[in-house]
């Protein structure tokens, strides 16, 4: 019988991966990030967006390191393992739109695949809308898959392409590095921050970098995915990526409940949106759209970083997304979903489907 030498790519490696982020994810919580969103992919990307000024929605801006760190981390690993494999070209206007929906459907029910489930370990009533509209949209992706669902094909590329998007991150971090928040101020140098609101809630560099970076690190190796956790289970009830997932719910809510940090019900829930029906839409827009992608906005960075073009192709598209979000009155907030927030759900919902229905093989 062979062997794998990697650790992590065995039903106790995952289980072990999920554990740590769900730790992970707490540490972060209890170190200055906001409540409930130790790692939100989708969320952290539009704090990006706005320190770069792609948005200017003061309460949301801020240079993420563990969004840098995670990409770095994956590229690290990559290399060490011989597994950064440069590769792109299937589909990459179409993946930059499904990022960009993607993002918007997450904004509107508040945090990504990951958040719900940190939103569930705090209590959060809201996420069990969100996740199961999370849960339907990848159900609706498995149909388009079992008809032949295809982007095509990606295609080796130069080694040097591979590093676009790691050296983009590797740039940010030394643009932070360069231009410090100044105590009170809400612009050093080039960049913007939040001096009140979510994006000025932050653990301190060097622990942000460090989980995001060993975060990184231990996806790349396990091939963590939310999305295709769910996938998986529905197309194959295959469990491997599942176990995974199960285990940062479980060991997140263990350690709120240690830390007093459960809070159970609708009421006082930290960046939270009460419309219960639009948490459902969106995330099931969001669903949808990571699965036609092929993976969850942190396996997209993990991808990007070991090489994948496409992935990255995504993870800029994401970035954009959220910037619309808040630029265009998409976005929600603690008071419901924003003006427009609505019909761009509906809107990126018929646009994911029209690219399942066009991308299937006839006949299949």
């Amino acid at each position: 019988m062979k062997i794998s030498t990697n650790f992590f790519s065995t039903a106790t490696g995952i289980t072990t991966v999920g554990l740590i982020l769900g730790a992970l994810a707490i540490l972060l919580q209890h170190s200055g990030n906001p409540g409930n969103m130790g790692i939100c992919v989708v969320c952290f990307n539009r704090d990006i967006a706005g320190a770069v000024g792609l948005h200017r929605a003061a309460v949301v801006q801020y240079l993420r390191p563990e969004i840098l760190g995670m990409v770095l981390g994956a590229f690290l690993a990559s290399l060490a393992f011989g597994e950064y494999r440069p590769r792109g070209g299937s589909s990459p206007v179409i993946r930059f739109l499904l990022g960009a929906i993607a993002a918007i459907g997450a904004l509107v029910f508040l945090g990504c695949p990951w958040r719900a489930i940190l939103r569930l370990a705090g209590g959060d009533a809201y996420a069990v809308f969100g996740m199961a509209g999370l849960i339907c949209g990848v159900g609706i992706g498995t149909l388009f898959f079992r008809k032949g669902f295809s982007l095509g094909r990606s295609q080796t590329q130069s080694k040097v392409s591979g590093l676009v998007l790691p050296g983009i991150m590797l740039g940010l971090l030394l643009l932070y590095l360069m231009n410090p928040q100044i105590p009170g101020q809400d612009k050093s140098g080039v960049l913007f921050y939040s001096i009140k609101g979510p994006g000025s809630q932050h653990a301190p560099l060097l622990i942000s970098l460090g989980v995001g970076l060993l975060v990184g690190a231990l996806a790349q190796r396990s091939r963590f995915c939310t999305m295709g956790a769910m996938r998986d289970v529905i197309l194959f009830n295959h469990w491997h990526l599942a176990k995974g997932f199960l285990a940062m719910l479980g060991m997140a809510l263990l350690l709120n409940l240690w830390l007093g940090s459960f809070h159970w019900g609708f009421a006082n829930q930290p960046i939270a949106q009460p419309d219960n029906l639009w948490n459902f839409l969106g995330m099931l827009t969001a669903g949808l759209a990571f699965a036609l992608a092929g993976g969850c906005p942190g396996r997209q960075l993990f991808m990007a970083g070991e090489g994948d073009n496409d992935a990255a192709v995504f993870t800029m598209g994401l970035i954009t997304g959220t910037a619309m979000a808040h630029n265009f009155g998409l976005a929600s907030s603690g008071a419901g979903i924003g003006p427009h927030g609505a019909i761009a759900t509906l809107m990126g919902l018929t646009i994911c489907l029209l690219i399942g229905f066009f991308n299937c093989k006839r006949g299949a």
